[in-house]
């Protein structure tokens, strides 16, 4: 008598999974009449577009999210921003250890894969450690925003603080300020400051953070030397991207009127380093991105790809995949026989994954630039720019989104769906896994390459 096999989801399929039911019961409450500012309903595509962009913590918007919806749309928008930027399992467990209920090993399984973790040890601390950290930022930077908006807009100052300071973390670019994301702020500051922060801080990853404080305690001297590979990575990485890519957009859009051409030298510096930063995957703009150069975007297009580092709220294929793709080549090229970053080598299976990252998230980005390119007359750059935005899930927009018909929305939330849950996540969930019945191996065979 044969036996059924009992059904069950893989650790990655139901990550995939929660994501997507987060972002149908989100389109659901946007789509209600309460949560639009005019009391009528919007069409269900613009919810569901609204709540995929606020999950997956990207930005592209169809309307304008500070007039479209009512005080509980954004609640709503802000809570969906939360729960995307940490984690559907990440705020599940944390709800779960406030209730004192003890973790099981699924749970545990759940967090390894969620946040890419190589141990299942700690994980309930480490969840406990990552929450509280995130309301720490979030709220010093909400209180700094406070010190300009509360003067600004007064007592919805704070509500407005408290939605950037989220959405600047989360890496999400989502505003209630109007139309015109930071346009009027591009040259202040505290808000450039503040918003880099906390970009940068939700982008570095977890575990850096908890590397360096580690570090800091145990070898106030030489701290370089004892941080791990991957900070060490990952660091090193982010802040050639942050600088190098602010001196090209400096360079690129240093005489264009239409962007930085008029300004100062020192505002000149600080927007183009705000564009630097926010192209690592946050999404506020504080200039007009249709008006940059062909430089300027294309610079622009590379930065977003590559967006932030794992274990964080950030997206793109991500600064360790970067540099483990540079590093490869160059040992390649000088004919070095182990691939290896800060005089340590690399394993073939990070080599690998380096490899099925970039491939398969150029394989999305290809399918959703040709998918639009089919139901829109736009120019190609400008549909790359939104499609790029959308794979890496930055939300900076050259104008074309709001524009869209359904057709070019729905390839746009599915771009964004990929996006945020991972190439890599996909392919797995997607796939099946057979177990190898023995030990044969294929015989090898070289072949020109290059």
């Amino acid at each position: 008598m044969r036996t059924k096999k009992r059904f069950s989801l893989s650790t990655t399929q139901i990550i995939l999974l929660s994501f997507l039911l987060v972002i149908l019961v989100g389109s659901v409450l946007l789509s209600l009449p309460i949560s639009a500012a005019d009391g009528q309903s919007i069409p269900y595509i613009d919810a569901l577009f609204t709540a995929t962009t606020a999950t997956c913590v990207t930005g592209l918007v169809t309307v304008t999210t500070a007039v479209t919806w009512s005080t509980f749309g954004h609640a709503v928008i802000l809570l969906l921003i939360q729960i995307g930027g940490l984690g559907v399992i990440t705020v599940v467990s944390w709800l779960m250890l406030l209730m004192h209920r003890k973790l099981g090993l699924k749970d545990n399984l759940l967090l390894q894969d969620a946040f890419n973790l190589s141990t299942l040890s700690g994980l309930a601390k480490f969840v406990k450690k990552v929450v509280l950290g995130t309301l720490v930022v979030e709220g010093v930077g909400a209180a700094l925003y406070m010190l300009v908006f509360i003067p600004q807009f007064g007592l919805r100052g704070i509500w407005i603080s408290v939605f950037t300071a989220v959405s600047a973390f989360c890496n999400a670019g989502i505003d209630i300020l109007g139309d015109s994301s930071l346009y009027a702020y591009a040259t202040h500051p505290l808000i450039n400051f503040v918003t880099m922060g906390l970009i940068v801080l939700g982008g570095l990853g977890y575990i850096v953070w908890w590397d360096l404080a580690r570090v800091w305690r145990r070898h106030p001297r030489r701290r370089w030397r004892y941080l791990t590979l991957h900070s060490k990575i990952v660091l090193s990485t982010t802040a050639l991207l942050i600088f190098g890519g602010a001196a090209l957009i400096f360079a690129a859009e240093y005489a264009n009127p239409a962007t930085i051409g008029g300004m100062s030298l020192w505002d000149k510096l600080q927007v183009s380093l705000f564009q630097s930063v926010t192209t690592r995957t946050a999404g506020f703009a504080s200039i007009p991105q249709e008006n940059l150069t062909g430089g300027g975007a294309l610079i622009s297009l590379l930065l977003m790809f590559v967006g932030g580092s794992p274990v964080g709220t950030a997206g793109g294929i991500k600064t360790t995949t970067l540099a483990v793709l540079i590093a490869t080549a160059f040992c390649t090229i000088t004919g070095r026989q182990q691939v290896s970053l800060h005089q340590r080598n690399l394993s073939p299976a990070v080599l690998r994954k380096a490899v099925a990252v970039a491939g398969m998230s150029l394989t999305i980005l290809f399918l959703s630039t040709l998918g639009l390119a089919l139901v829109t007359d736009a120019p190609l750059v400008q549909i790359l720019y939104e499609t790029t935005s959308a794979t890496a899930t930055v939300g900076l927009t050259q104008n074309l989104t709001p524009l869209l018909n359904r057709w070019g929305k729905a390839i746009l939330i599915a771009t964004m769906y990929f996006g945020r849950i991972g190439p890599i996540s996909l392919a797995i969930a997607l796939g099946t896994r057979k177990e190898c019945v023995n030990n044969i191996q294929n015989p090898t065979e070289e072949i020109s390459v290059g």
